[in-house]
């Protein structure tokens, strides 16, 4: 008899840790209506911890529908011009988001293949109504966090991402959302921006894809997505993205100084050549890719196939100074060659030959840095010491005091 009594108390026993939530929940919904939201809330709390209720689709839609409530009351305020908290109506759109995304996918998991939850349809028209808020929310909390304020970010990205998550969900997959929303892509780089700054490069990896193809933002996504796979050690990733973004924004210097300075590193310039002839198969006449070979070329010294593809890519972009830069400095480099093994002596026959050869390099190089500079008088590093050196060796006097007085003043 003793074994019977044991038994049914092993059965009964979870029956009273159940019911009280089960309770609780039927209470709220009794009083969901004129309740008090405080209590609702601190009610509802329960059953979500629950390990019975926090399974039942309902807990979690009337949990949103109090977040609802909740923020109903300061909008109220708000509308009556009484003082009200902005950063509640920012949580509750939040916690009404993921409350309402649960409850969907638990209520999904009981209908038959092609049919609908009956939640989803009050909870997308809600969660669209208020999800202006999870972007308010999220800017609110970057802009508060201070350099290294993680707490802060973390938040910030916590609204982020469920506004992205909600975006790709099923709940929203049918209903054309993504196409509808004409910010997706910037939200996505917020994203992947307070990841990146927390150093949360899962996350960054996450979300900055969908924000690579944003035009104002598309190229810092990448160049967040590099940094997440080199701080993997995943060199391969990590190269992929950089060609991409060589494509995708070639007037960016980050990805092509780091894909140029690895193959330099490693000294693999096939590849790199491989790499430029690619791109050029795509877009014969495209600028930049005719000065990302060049480049090549002038790092393995091949000076004279680098100033073939330098000048054909100021023939197809007359406005690109840095080709212009680079082809004084070829001349200059190939004069520094020269003078290595040039006559010193003035009494030898050739001493003048090889003087008037080292002038003609620098008497090239003069009209292109003095191009470079008419075009970006203000980006000193592409003219300024180049032609520093070729007024000093072509003894243009005047001109030579004149840029001898900016390098003087850096």
């Amino acid at each position: 008899m003793r074994r019977i009594l044991f038994s049914l108390l092993l059965i009964t026993l979870p029956l009273t840790i159940v019911l009280p939530q089960v309770s609780v929940l039927k209470q709220v919904k009794a009083t969901f209506k004129n309740g008090d939201v405080s209590t609702l809330e601190k009610q509802i709390n329960k059953a979500l911890l629950d390990s019975a209720t926090m399974k039942m689709a309902e807990t979690w839609n009337y949990a949103g529908r109090i977040q609802q409530k909740k923020s109903a009351v300061q909008m109220e305020k708000a509308y009556l011009r009484k003082p009200y908290d902005t950063l509640t109506i920012y949580n509750c759109a939040l916690n009404m988001s993921k409350y309402f995304l649960i409850c969907d996918s638990l209520a999904q998991q009981e209908m038959k293949p092609g049919k609908i939850n009956k939640y989803r349809k009050d909870s997308q028209k809600a969660i669209v109504t208020d999800k202006g808020n999870l972007l308010n929310g999220g800017i609110y909390f970057y802009n508060q966090a201070g350099e290294g304020d993680t707490e802060k970010l973390s938040r910030s990205l916590d609204f982020f991402k469920t506004y992205i998550d909600l975006t790709l969900s099923d709940m929203f997959k049918d209903a054309g959302l993504l196409n509808k929303d004409s910010v997706f892509t910037q939200v996505a780089y917020y994203a992947s921006l307070a990841a990146f700054r927390i150093g949360d490069y899962g996350n960054v990896l996450k979300y900055a894809p969908y924000a690579e193809d944003d035009p104002k933002y598309g190229q810092y996504a990448l160049e967040f997505m590099s940094q997440a796979y080199i701080s993997r050690q995943d060199t391969e990733n990590w190269l992929a993205t950089l060609e991409r973004g060589i494509e995708k924004y070639p007037q960016d210097d980050f990805f092509f100084a780091n894909l140029i300075d690895y193959y330099g590193t490693n000294q693999k310039y096939d590849e790199a050549l491989e790499f430029a002839d690619g791109m050029l198969a795509k877009n014969p006449g495209n600028y930049f890719y005719l000065y990302v070979k060049g480049y090549l070329y002038q790092n393995m010294k091949n000076y004279v196939d680098a100033l073939t593809y330098y000048k054909k890519a100021i023939e197809s972009n007359p406005e690109h100074a840095e080709s212009y830069s680079n082809v004084g400095l070829v001349y200059c480099l190939q004069a520094q060659d020269f003078s290595q093994e040039a006559v010193t002596d003035i009494n030898d026959p050739r001493y003048s030959v090889d003087q008037a050869q080292l002038k003609s390099y620098y008497e090239k190089a003069l009209p292109y840095y003095e191009k470079a500079r008419e075009l970006k008088p203000n980006t000193k590093s592409l003219w300024l010491n180049g032609l520093h050196r070729v007024y000093y060796n072509l003894n243009m006097g005047e001109k030579f005091k004149e840029v001898d007085a900016l390098v003087n003043s850096k």
